[in-house]
């Protein structure tokens, strides 16, 4: 039943943050983390569902409503033979505390069958989550979407009137990564190793972490490139081996021409190149990597690296070398460029956070490691000596 005491708010492009465009839609507005030109450029079906996914973004505005709804249709993933993820979270945060969460029942299920790639999409109807109760005096309120299932909005509702927030002043970072970025077993978007390290760090998050999709894209380079930013990161790694992408030669190359291409629009801007976290499968074993076939079906699905450690000797890639290549690349580069600068993604999980918390599939880190990462890295980042400085 409709509310009568709910207004609708126009779902202007002012009222987000984290995001790259607000693509119009037949039912309201779809969130995207990469450009219209970049998802022609590269319609790869993981990227085009990872960008949808909106990790980092939040609706930000200022209100005395004490109830606010939000419609949306939700896309969730699911894969055969591995049990039903949860739905995604909404989270609440009023004048920067979280205060609440909530799901959105319905919305769609894209099921993936994680042996041969094929896909299934079950149609389904929106549904709303609403914050009641709220303080009826002027405040900010946040609403984070869901980090892992692509959402599009119907509708936003309250009982007050409600303003688009300007900037505040805030540094704006900016940041590129895998799915351990994207936010992997994060509980929910403010658990997410690069929204627990904005939020202690006290800086306006983007987030272009997707999820098997960090490849040295050059389109997300030139994303990168173009967009505003004060401080920028880089993780890169884990995809391209248990992705297989390329060779020894040609990671070095693109690594370089990545970086060039974020420094055409980001001459000076600080920049930090992050190396993968520890990830025992793939310390020296390269890729492809996949499901453990034999854990399919249960609940506990697990990866595994499929590669020949043989092969590193002709150009085949680890995170080993992957971290020994980084690490020369920027030590070269800094000879022409002071602002650049080099973290060990092993000091955000290393090995003694794998006997405490080993990867629970083998792969991503688990949601206390998430928000473990985020604040070693905003000590790393953002505290005071930190490479990006304090606020």
């Amino acid at each position: 039943m409709i509310d009568p005491s709910l207004h609708d708010v126009p779902l202007t492009e002012a009222l987000f943050r984290g995001i790259v465009e607000l693509e119009r839609t037949e039912r309201g507005v779809q969130p995207h983390r990469l450009p219209a030109w970049a998802r022609r450029q590269l319609p790869e079906p993981q990227l085009l569902m990872a960008e949808a996914q909106p990790s980092g973004v939040r609706l930000v505005l200022r209100t005395s409503a004490t109830t606010v709804e939000l419609t949306t249709r939700p896309t969730r993933v699911g894969y055969v033979g591995a049990p039903a993820r949860p739905a995604g979270v909404y989270e609440l945060v009023v004048d920067g505390v979280v205060t609440d969460r909530g799901s959105v029942d319905g919305g769609d299920l894209l099921t993936i069958d994680m042996t041969t790639g094929a896909t299934t999409i079950e149609n389904g109807e929106p549904g709303a989550v609403s914050f009641v109760g709220l303080a009826p005096e002027d405040k900010t309120i946040e609403i984070w979407l869901p980090h892992s299932e692509l959402t599009e909005i119907v509708s936003l509702r309250a009982d007050a009137p409600v303003e688009a927030v300007p900037p505040d002043g805030r540094r704006v970072w900016l940041h590129h990564g895998s799915s351990i970025s994207h936010g992997s077993n994060a509980l929910g978007p403010t658990g997410t190793w690069p929204a627990v390290a904005a939020r202690a760090g006290g800086v306006d998050l983007i987030n272009l972490g997707f999820s098997g999709s960090a490849l040295l894209d050059p389109a997300t380079a030139r994303t990168m490139r173009d967009l505003p930013a004060d401080v920028i990161s880089v993780k890169m790694g884990i995809n391209l081996v248990n992705a297989d992408l390329m060779r020894l030669r040609g990671f070095v190359a693109a690594m370089h021409g990545f970086l060039d291409t974020i420094r055409e629009g980001h001459p000076q801007t600080p920049l930090l190149v992050v190396s993968p976290v520890l990830c025992p499968i793939h310390e020296d074993t390269p890729g492809p990597g996949g499901p453990d076939l034999t854990t399919l079906g249960t609940d506990a699905v697990r990866f595994v690296a499929a590669g020949d450690p043989a092969e590193v000797a002709q150009g085949k890639l680890t995170l080993r070398v992957i971290r020994e290549q980084m690490a020369q690349i920027v030590e070269a580069r800094r000879q022409d460029d002071p602002h650049l600068h080099y973290l060990d993604g092993r000091e955000l999980y290393g090995d003694e956070d794998e006997v405490t918390h080993p990867l629970p599939d083998a792969l991503h880190p688990d949601a206390y490691t998430q928000r473990v990462m985020g604040e070693r890295f905003a000590a790393h980042a953002f505290a005071t000596g930190g490479v990006f400085g304090s606020a």
